[in-house]
């Protein structure tokens, strides 16, 4: 599908020239900080977004995305959601507090994986180049490594579900889902100085009870040495977010791709196989009563019954259920009656919205192209339209922003940031 240009084209060329502004300065020779100040250093699955908004309009650039990215890859696999290139103090934690025996510095957990989806959009757009085919073919066996390290580190007992070991590690740091794990995590008893709110206003930020309970399994970890098994058996907080695995479930699929070309008929028959596993994990989190995926708390069993746009998730992961598909698209038309622009990362009627904190509401670019281009796969187009020209009108109206009020449209968070402008060159503005 296409945004409709014959209204006005000029101004969707002037917003692709201002997205491609934004991401050349926040490029720091080779990667690329969310924004300056808030986030300056490389995001993990920041930077597989950003490989692709680039994509579109420097090649080389975006496979160099990726290539910084993976220099931070750990020797057992682990792709850390933070490579500390750089030294600046403007962010809390800092290597200093990760603790992490690595060059570059990183922290010690991972995010949702995409570089297998970033890599593969990057050989489209690359249209056979050989120096292209060259690069993905050197990066192929670290994404395999990485997806290796999930299902080893993450899901040691084969489930076919991986486990998130810290809020995080899923990507949607204070997300509702987490309210229950965190209250049976233990309170940090460091002192530390948050550097985010005095950038942010705290009204969208998470909550310092939050922050001390990140920060307590952020030094547990550290105790631990690093060490998968022991943090797997040791941690208080450990959940089956639908929304990682959902998006693991599409890397995994990435994944395959590339190994036909660049992987052994072995790797192939292994991905193959655990992509099957991983399609049957999710289905364990499937509410037929609600209509809802839930994520899972590992540490007591059971499910948590709190829908968020994650649960929309499996519509990018890929789903074989017509039913299933249309009950997701009648939720999410609902939600959608309820507020101005969407997607919002919780139903405007549920009693954790919250419009301006961080992933307690607001509608996140990214999420909607996710959830969008999961809706156009399945055939859903008009609903993947509707969030489509949401996410352009978001854009227009107050810019690339971190996120944005769903109610208002107003742009929230940190300002001229990446993977907003990365979204969208490669799917809103596109």
């Amino acid at each position: 599908m296409q945004v409709d240009e014959t209204a006005r084209p000029s101004d969707l060329k002037i917003w692709r020239s201002a997205a491609v502004e934004i991401l050349r300065k926040n490029d720091r020779g080779g990667y690329t900080v969310p924004t300056d100040h808030l986030y300056p250093f490389q995001w993990n699955w920041d930077s597989a977004f950003c490989a692709m908004g680039i994509a579109t309009f420097d090649i080389d650039r975006a496979w160099a995305e990726l290539e910084s990215l993976y220099l931070g890859q750990w020797s057992n696999g682990l792709l850390p959601h933070i490579v500390f290139h750089d030294v600046v103090d403007s962010y809390y934690p800092g290597p200093e507090v990760w603790g992490a025996n690595h060059s570059p510095q990183t922290s010690g957990i991972s995010q949702p994986p995409v570089t297998a989806t970033s890599a593969r959009f990057i050989l489209d757009r690359a249209k056979g180049d050989e120096r292209s085919e060259a690069r993905a073919a050197a990066l192929y066996p670290k994404i395999l490594a990485l997806h290796d390290w999930w299902a080893r580190e993450r899901d040691p007992d084969g489930t076919g579900l991986v486990g998130v070991l810290h809020p995080w590690e899923s990507g949607a740091d204070n997300s509702p889902v987490w309210d229950g794990p965190l209250n049976g995590t233990p309170a940090t008893q460091t002192v530390f100085n948050r550097r985010d709110v005095a950038l942010v206003d705290a009204t969208m930020r998470p909550r310092q009870w939050e922050y001390e309970r990140y920060i307590y399994l952020v030094e547990l970890y550290r105790s631990l040495g690093w060490d998968g098994p022991r943090m797997w058996a040791q941690t208080p907080f450990k959940v089956a977010d639908v929304g990682l695995n959902a998006i693991l479930m599409r890397d995994e699929h990435d994944l395959r791709f590339l190994a036909t070309r660049f992987g052994t008929e072995a790797e192939r028959r292994r991905l193959s196989a655990r992509a099957a596993q991983r399609q049957k994990g999710l289905e364990t989190l499937w509410d037929a009563k609600a209509g809802a995926y839930y994520s899972r708390d590992l540490v007591s069993g059971e499910p948590i019954p709190i829908a968020s746009h994650a649960g929309f998730l499996p519509l990018w992961g890929g789903l074989d259920s017509p039913d299933r598909v249309a009950r997701l698209a009648a939720e999410l038309r609902r939600w959608l009656d309820l507020c101005q622009f969407g997607a919002p990362t919780m139903a405007p009627d549920s009693p954790e919205f919250d419009q301006r904190r961080y992933w307690r509401g607001p509608v996140w670019a990214i999420v909607n192209w996710m959830i969008g281009d999961g809706l156009a796969r399945h055939g859903v187009d008009d609903l993947a339209q509707r969030l489509r020209d949401d996410t352009r009108r978001l854009m227009e109206q107050a810019g690339f922003c971190e996120y944005y009020d769903p109610l208002t449209g107003e742009g929230l968070g940190g300002g001229v940031f990446s993977w907003t402008a990365a979204v969208g060159l490669a799917w809103a503005l596109a």
